[in-house]
């Protein structure tokens, strides 16, 4: 190949999707290791203001690009993500980096093996380039993680490091989870897409458990086939999870790419905790709602929503302190003031609560599967408002419901506060029905494409 025709590693990360990059790797217009390197360039320049990462291992990371680019060399078969680097939240373990969860408790803690997720990116072909920042246990307190558009500002939480570092350019893609709204609150604060699939699509064998009902795999990028992308090569029947099905996963890229039979239906419902949204995220949406003209039906909320708040918060407190029990009976010194009140009233929720909680759960999740009988998704802010400033990670809210459902739920950067900074577009789709949200998220993009 001509040196003219020869592709570098900042055409390609800085202006190409993932993958337009495999397929560069694939042909040998790109290698890894230039893919890796740019990655590690951007890091040095803004990661000290930034602090995104937990633990990183540049050496280690090209070592393992160098061997990608051998496979490719050689003509081995290549994975969906071949040379890609990826970011890991800093609580799934892995056998090449410290898991600390967040916490000083577990800063040595040294994984004996992979999770799950982490052996599913190998198989892909993807590299892993480091942990990212969490809040402690993936739960409320602060991490030291910076909004990569203002650093005064908060990136959200837990998922911090993980929205931050794709946001800032350090990778294209990165893993997060979400218990309440700890994918799609960072994404919508950093201006990213963040996606987190149907509860079960993807496997949390090997992650920290903070709430065995609610916990969920949630990933983050900057185009949506990418993410989807992702998801795809993460997905599969584990039978070491509780919530994985052993039933055929929705292909969620080709969904993507798919043309939407007839135009969707979709719903904006006047959600109970609408008072909470701020003045230039209500006025965004109401704009929204007129640029998308007839295709949004507006609904009220039914009244069985104002329990779903309440609901959540027992199921997910009731579950912690028990998923918690080592550090909280051993270290309890070393948890941080902010969420001990949490972790002492959560031991006040009785099991009558919580199995009541369950059913209130299991009802929702009948309801929503009837309702999407009849729509296709529902529009629905990602967050109340843009980021707050840096010492809290925002109001998870916009995110409670549906992960109490365990319904697919996509956040798309379109929308601009008063400070500047993102205000996140949320879809919600049918359990299960991954590939369908996201043929009507292509849809609503191209819709209002069209619109610009």
């Amino acid at each position: 190949m001509s040196a003219m025709n020869k592709v570098t590693a900042d055409d390609k990360l800085e202006a190409n999707t993932v993958r337009q990059c495999v397929e560069h790797i694939a042909s040998g217009a790109l290698t890894s290791v230039e893919l890796v390197q740019h990655s590690f360039d951007i890091i040095e320049k803004n990661e000290p203001e930034i602090r995104a990462w937990a633990s990183l291992d540049k050496q280690q990371a090209l070592a393992h690009a160098n061997m990608l680019d051998d496979v490719r060399r050689r003509g081995q078969p290549l994975g969906a993500l071949h040379g890609v680097p990826v970011g890991l939240k800093d609580i799934y373990d892995t056998s090449d980096f410290p898991t600390s969860y967040g916490s000083a408790i577990y800063a040595n803690r040294r994984p004996a093996k992979d999770c799950r997720v982490v052996e599913k990116l190998k198989e892909a072909g993807a590299l892993i380039m480091g942990k990212t920042v969490t809040t402690e246990f993936a739960f409320m307190h602060p991490s030291i993680t910076c909004n990569p558009h203002n650093t005064l500002y908060s990136p959200g939480g837990s998922s911090s490091g993980s929205a931050a570092s794709v946001a800032a350019g350090h990778v294209p893609l990165s893993l997060g989870s979400q218990t309440n709204g700890s994918v799609i609150r960072p994404a919508s604060f950093c201006g990213v897409y963040g996606y987190k699939p149907s509860a079960g699509i993807i496997s949390r064998q090997g992650v920290l458990e903070t709430s065995a009902t609610l916990d969920q795999v949630g990933v983050f990028g900057r185009d949506v086939a990418d993410i989807a992308l992702l998801a795809d090569s993460l997905a599969g029947y584990d039978r070491n999870d509780s919530a994985s099905y052993l039933a055929p996963k929705p292909a969620m890229l080709k969904g993507y790419l798919s043309e939407v039979p007839v135009s969707p239906t979709i719903a904006w419902i006047d959600m109970p905790y609408a008072d909470r949204y701020s003045t230039d995220a209500a006025e965004g949406f109401e704009e929204l709602i007129a640029a998308m003209g007839g295709s949004i039906e507006r609904l009220s909320a039914p009244q069985s929503f104002a329990a779903l708040l309440p609901c959540h918060k027992i199921i997910h407190e009731y579950e912690l302190v028990r998923a918690l029990k080592e550090p909280i009976d051993s270290h309890w010194d070393s948890i941080s003031d902010t969420i001990k009140p949490t972790l002492l009233a959560a031991k006040n929720h009785t099991d009558e609560q919580y199995h009541e909680a369950l059913e209130i759960r299991s009802a929702a999740i009948e309801w929503f599967a009837e309702f999407f009988n009849d729509y296709d998704a529902i529009l629905t802010p990602s967050a109340v408002s843009e980021a707050p400033l840096m010492g809290s990670t925002g109001d998870p809210v916009c995110c409670t419901i549906w992960t109490l459902c365990g319904l697919p739920c996509l956040s798309m950067p379109l929308l601009e506060g008063a400070n500047g900074l993102p205000i996140g577009v949320q879809l919600v789709g049918a359990a299960r029905q991954d590939d369908r949200l996201l043929r009507t998220t292509r849809y609503v993009l191209g819709q209002l494409h069209e619109k610009d």
